[in-house]
């Protein structure tokens, strides 16, 4: 054991790398780092500097779950514990920002629904999955209900929470359940440029795209096309779309702000010269 703090913060050119720093227990999440969590995530959603949150976990491994050890040792009522956890949940998903899950070994239970509740997710070949929650007389917790079926569709999602198997990176990405696979020596540098990528769009058009996609998974095609179009006049009220078009004229690359356009242009900017 060590004084270290349970979770890490890092800032880097407007990515912040938060890391599960528990690796005496493959990094399981305990009351603390549950709070640390939220914390955390709250302060991103609020932290204008920060463009993009990559995820990940310390000493070669992502998440083995909720430790279930230190669990025992809460006299709490299960719904006050499980408040923690659907915060957590609930502000990972809905975080204005991109986010990037970079795991490494194990993603098991509530760590593996963690990894999932992120925008993207970049594993390793090593890296492994399960959904081990009924081998603990549990079902699944941390948003896994919800984002499976929509991952991998109804059967498939019962396949991997009812039976609780465990699956590799391979399997994973088959389903849609990891967006690429890198080596180990290259996913540090891998995750960084996808994450400096992200970090450099326009983050409000990045925030109304995430969203938008979020919401249309319940939505009707009415409901959607209206969002898409309240969103639109939002990504028009900032200096990015200008910028997007002055940076095409002039063969660059757009330096996007996210700021609000107080001099729009004279042209219209939904129709621009080519």
């Amino acid at each position: 054991m060590t004084d270290e703090p349970v979770l890490l913060s890092d800032d880097s050119g407007g990515v912040r790398t938060l890391t599960l720093n528990r690796p005496h227990r493959r990094n399981a999440i305990d009351r603390e780092l549950w709070a640390a969590l939220r914390e955390f995530l709250a302060a991103a959603t609020r932290d204008h500097d920060v463009r993009a949150l990559v995820l990940t976990g310390a000493g070669g491994a992502f998440c083995s779950g909720a430790d279930l050890t230190a669990a025992a040792d809460d006299t709490r009522h299960p719904l006050d514990k499980l408040r923690d956890l659907t915060e957590v949940a609930l502000l990972l998903h809905e975080l204005p920002i991109p986010t990037i899950a970079k795991v490494t070994g194990v993603a098991v239970g509530a760590g593996w629904n963690l990894a999932l509740g992120c925008d993207l997710v970049v594993a390793t070949p090593e890296s492994c999955f399960s959904q081990i929650f009924t081998r603990r007389g549990l079902s699944p917790d941390c948003g896994g209900t919800w984002l499976l079926p929509k991952l991998v569709g109804l059967q498939q999602a019962k396949r991997l929470a009812l039976l609780a198997e465990t699956i590799d990176a391979e399997e994973a990405c088959a389903l849609n359940l990891v967006t690429w696979v890198v080596p180990a020596e290259r996913i540090d540098g891998y995750v960084k440029d996808l994450a400096d990528r992200l970090a450099a769009g326009p983050p409000v058009a990045l925030a109304q795209t995430k969203a938008l996609l979020n919401e249309g998974a319940d939505r009707t095609l009415r409901e959607a096309l209206a969002g898409e179009a309240r969103a639109q006049v939002a990504n028009f009220a900032t200096a990015d779309v200008p910028e997007a078009y002055a940076a095409f004229a002039g063969r660059r690359e757009p330096r996007f702000s996210g700021h609000w356009n107080r001099q729009p242009p004279s042209e219209d900017p939904a129709c621009p010269k080519q």
